[in-house]
């Protein structure tokens, strides 16, 4: 059985407007606003404590937000949550399976409580059992899974009845390469099957590599928003990397970009590590000019490229904070939910 989403909007799958959530005296939610389209990923940043698994939990309906509104899959989760839960899907941090029942009975459980036909709880537990590489482990309690198996479990879970929406809070905290990379594949192919996913993420490659759309939270609040290329291109735009054949060239080279006037309002540098000139873009005429400029002077160039910020770049320049590898906890979150 596939669930449809009902908004009938063909827009957004799920549209948030100004969230407030209190725990005591802080404000995990202050006001947030965001729009997930219909078949597509948006990653949501932010450092440890800004909101991200509060949000979660707000959108799937396992806390009640104190203020705004919330629409997912054309149901509001404050009055029709019932009915919501039926048409999402989450996976959270740490894997929320049975550990005393077997992989299949976790997820023949999981899709009888989606009220499939027994049948069809079947065929759908051993098909994800089998996308997530786990049927051989099927009849194994989830007990003697490893931690990468027991994470591949937890989403095959959220899965089983083919969700509109789905929530993924760091999914792939404390995976192997190739266990993430399966986890992305499936992903990927949920999207391209209609689904809609909002990502939580500390991973500047997974949210690179996944999402469409990046929302940065910090306090609570929603400080940037975008596609990628959108974010990348507010932090500077795009910078010239020229390396030429003679690393003597070097200082040469800046020179000869700053009498000409055409390194940028920062200027070229030179990295004589890498044996290359960056030049700041302003517009793709400076880039004409100072490719004209190396043939005109006699440069002879090995390698010449452009690149926008990384990611790491934009949530530095938009968080004030390095991206770090994720915690094995929101510990703020944690710690702010479980006192309420």
């Amino acid at each position: 059985m596939t669930r449809k989403n009902t908004s009938g909007s063909g827009g957004n799958a799920v549209e948030v407007r100004g969230l407030v959530k209190h725990f005591g005296a802080t404000k995990a939610l202050d006001g947030v606003d965001l729009d997930v389209r219909e078949g597509t990923v948006l990653g949501v940043l932010g450092p440890n404590g800004a909101g991200k698994t509060t949000l979660v939990r707000a959108l799937s309906t396992l806390i009640r937000p104190d203020a705004g509104t919330a629409r997912v899959a054309g149901y509001d989760v404050l009055t029709q949550p019932r009915q919501l839960r039926r048409v999402i899907g989450m996976t959270g941090q740490y894997a929320s399976v049975d550990e005393k029942l077997s992989g299949f009975e976790n997820l023949y459980m999981i899709g009888r409580l989606l009220d499939l036909s027994r049948k069809d709880a079947r065929r759908r537990a051993d098909s994800m059992l089998e996308r997530f590489s786990l049927t051989e482990a099927a009849k194994r309690p989830a007990m003697q899974y490893s931690g990468g198996m027991r994470r591949r479990l937890d989403l095959a879970a959220s899965m089983i009845g083919q969700p509109a929406v789905l929530y993924l809070d760091e999914p792939t905290t404390g995976l192997d390469p190739r266990t993430r990379n399966e986890v992305w594949e499936e992903v990927q192919r949920m999207v391209t099957e209609g689904a809609t996913v909002l990502l939580t993420t500390q991973y500047m490659e997974e949210a690179e590599q996944l999402a469409q759309e990046l929302t940065v939270i910090d306090r609570g609040r929603v400080i940037a928003g975008g596609r990628v290329d959108e974010l990348k291109a507010k932090v500077g735009g795009r910078t010239l990397v020229i390396r030429p054949a003679d690393r003597g060239e070097l200082p040469r080279m800046v020179g000869a970009l700053a009498q000409a006037g055409l390194d940028g309002i920062t200027g070229a540098s030179a990295d004589e590590a890498e044996g290359t000139v960056s030049v700041p873009l302003l517009s793709d005429e400076q880039l004409t000019a100072v490719i004209g400029l190396l043939s005109e002077r006699g440069f002879a160039v090995a390698d010449i490229s452009t690149h926008l910020p990384s990611l790491d770049e934009v949530f530095l320049a938009v968080t004030g904070q390095k991206a770090s590898a994720p915690a094995e906890q929101d510990d703020t979150d944690a710690l702010q939910e479980v006192a309420a």
